[in-house]
This record gives structure tokens, sequence and C-alpha cells, in this order.
């Protein structure tokens, strides 16, 4: 998860990356992107047409583009654009195509600048961290769950953090934590716990390895990343569950992760067995079908799961929220930039599947001043802006 999305030249252009010798002073040819698994999905949980099997075979090609540049790249004899000099920078800077994205683990973000929103919470003044387009969202989810816990503090002026602060925070608060258990190994269990946690922090900043299984709101597949989570305290949830009124979806599922699940897909739907190709059809459907990551059984669970007054971190369409359940209703925190000035939307509500909610403030009163802010136009403002807010991710 990166800070800014990728900028996509103009339909039928072919991106161009200016060589950085000096010497032939070429233009190589720039390869087309390939989506993602774990970044592809756009507010509604879909890439454009493209199913999760499709998604699986477009990444298995992704990465193999990823390692490798396409044939005789060097040997283009393109020059450069009239009217333009190619930059001369230094030999090996360019060992991948400027435009080309990292892999989702090696991807660094390139601004790092965050503002902080105060709001009365309790009352106290707390800040809380916002984000623009692709934001770190793992790390300000849990950080944020921090500040509204105290557990944290910033300068009463401070209106700006970079992620390494926030991670320097974190950091702080894993390192002060003392394990309840006195018994020796007990101890050296819960140090190396710490020292795992300590590893997968500068992950946070660009985003984690999350694979849902189907059974429960807080079933994960077990992680190195998970284990931050548990060390502070913060549940994990999730809303993509089968329903069970749908037996033939439950058996075709199972007890599989995300992961598991698409394997199963394909492995069936090539499958000379007819009871086999009909099970991984029954299997996609599931996922096209809940292709939002959030069904009304998951949401009835997750309601039913989670604890009044709770804070915990949600995880929908790849992205982190922070959530809270106040008076029997859930609510995720605004963190999209462009509430920054709008003292009155700090939370918003969670109640269907289909994106429809409303905003409320920090004592969860419905707010009444967006016809002056950016979400005018209704409770959640305009479907252009719905996406906006769903995926600062």
């Amino acid at each position: 998860m990166e800070h800014h999305q990728a900028e996509h030249p103009a339909s039928g252009e072919a991106r161009i990356a200016e060589a950085v010798s000096p010497e032939n002073h070429e233009v190589l040819p720039q390869p087309e992107e390939h989506p993602q698994l774990k970044d592809a999905g756009d507010a509604d949980g879909t890439a454009g047409e493209q199913t999760p099997v499709e998604q699986a075979s477009r990444l298995a090609q992704g990465q193999d583009n990823l390692e490798s540049p396409p044939p005789d790249a060097s040997s283009s004899q393109l020059g450069p654009a009239h009217g333009t000099q190619p930059e001369v920078e230094t030999v090996g800077a360019c060992s991948r195509p400027q435009d080309l994205p990292l892999p989702p683990r090696a991807r660094q973000p390139e601004l790092d600048f965050y503002c902080v929103k105060w709001i009365p919470w309790k009352g106290e003044r707390t800040p809380i961290v916002t984000q623009s387009s692709n934001g770190p969202c793992p790390l300000l989810a849990i950080m944020n769950i921090l500040f509204l816990q105290w557990k944290v503090q910033l300068p009463p002026q401070k209106e700006v953090i970079t992620s390494d602060e926030l991670m320097a925070h974190l950091g702080d608060c894993l390192l002060s934590i003392k394990p309840q258990e006195k018994s020796e190994g007990l101890q050296l269990n819960f140090q190396q716990n710490v020292d795992d946690a300590m590893t997968v922090v500068p992950k946070l900043a660009t985003g984690l390895d999350v694979n849902v299984r189907f059974t429960g709101v807080s079933d994960f597949e077990y992680t190195p990343e998970c284990s931050i989570f548990d060390l502070l305290g913060i549940p994990l949830y999730h809303g993509w569950l089968v329903d069970p009124q749908s037996p033939e979806a439950v058996s075709a599922v199972g007890k599989l992760s995300y992961n598991q699940l698409v394997e199963k897909i394909i492995t069936c739907k090539h499958s000379s067995d007819t009871n086999l190709v009909t099970e991984g059809l029954i299997a996609e459907q599931f996922l096209e079908s809940t292709a939002a990551q959030l069904t009304y059984h998951g949401l009835c669970e997750l309601t039913a799961a989670a604890k009044e007054g709770e804070l915990s971190v949600f995880f929908r369409n790849n992205h982190f929220s922070t959530m809270t359940k106040h008076k029997g209703h859930l609510y995720l925190l605004v963190t999209d930039q462009g509430f920054l000035q709008e003292e009155q939307v700090v939370w918003e509500s969670l109640h269907n599947v289909d994106g429809d909610s409303c905003f409320c403030d920090s004592d969860f009163h419905l707010s009444h001043s967006l016809g002056k802010g950016p979400g005018a136009g209704g409770a959640r403002g305009s479907p252009e802006k719905r996406r906006q807010v769903d995926q600062t991710s």
C-alpha cells in the first residue's frame, strides 16, 4: 500500500522511461503494469471485470515480468522526444524502469507526511492521523487506536507527522509491554514475539499480508504480521463470511483461506470430474457475489463479536480501518484527509454492506455540517466521493 497511486498515461499511449546512460540517450519502452492481487481491489472489492481467479493468473504473470525486463529493451533505437533533453543520471540508477511498481513487500512510500486532526474524545483533545490517497492504512489504523487509548500522545501544536515518527512511537509501545506470565519459558517466548513484531513494524508503512478465512470474523491465516495485533491487544476483524443458509457455498468454501480457495477454484475448473468442476464454479460464484468482502451474515457476526466500547481494526477491500462499537452499532473512524477541517465528521456508521452510511461527530451524533465540506450531497456524498473515501488505503 503506497502513499500515492501510480500515474497512468492516457489510453493508447506507451509508457516511456528515459535511459540513464549519457552515451546513448536511449528511451526504453515501459512494460505494462500488472495488477497485484493484494492491492488491486477498488472500493467495491473488484478489479475491473476480472474474477478472483483471473486476478491470480494475472498476478503470476505480473511477478514474472517484474523479475525480467522485456526482451531487447536495451537495444531499442527510439530517440528522445522532440524538444526535450534526456536526463543524465548515474549509471545503474535505473535497474528497474521508472514507472514499474515494485512488488508489494518492496514498495517504499514516496511521501511520508500525514496531517494530524485534533478531535474531542471522551473529554480530552485527542489527535488522529489522516491519510490522502494510498496512505499506509495498517500503520494508521493501529496508531489511531493507540492515540484514542491515550497510550501515545503528541505535542498539542502538532499538525503533521511522518511515518518514521509513527513507527518510532509504535516501537516504544511494543517495547514497553510486559509479559503477564512470570515463568522463564513464557518470558523467553514473549520476548521472541516482541522481537518478531519489531521486525514487522516497517512493513506497516507499505502493507500487510492478510489472508482471511471465511469461517469467522476473527479467522485469519496466521502470519508474523499478526503478532503486532496480539501483543497490543488489538482485535483484528473482517466480515467476509459464508452464509450458513447456503449449504452449497459452505461445502465449496469449507475452512479454506482466500488464497487456498483461489487455488482450489483453478484446480477444479481444470478437472475432468464434473463434481469438482461444479464445486469450483460455486466457489467462484461466492467470491464474485461477495466481492465487497462484507456479507450480511458477516456484518451480523461482526456486530455480535465486537465488544461495546472496544477499539479494533477492521479489514476489508485491502484496507485497514479503526473500528468501535457504540450502543450496539459499529462505526469506522473517518481518516480521509478531505475531512481534515470537518470537526463534526469523525465516525462513519457501518450498518449495511452497500456502503450507504452516515457521518457522526466524536460523540456519535449525526453530523449535519456536510453541506459545507467534501461530503456534500448526502450522508456519504456522491458515488465519486464514496469511492475516494473507500480507496484511501
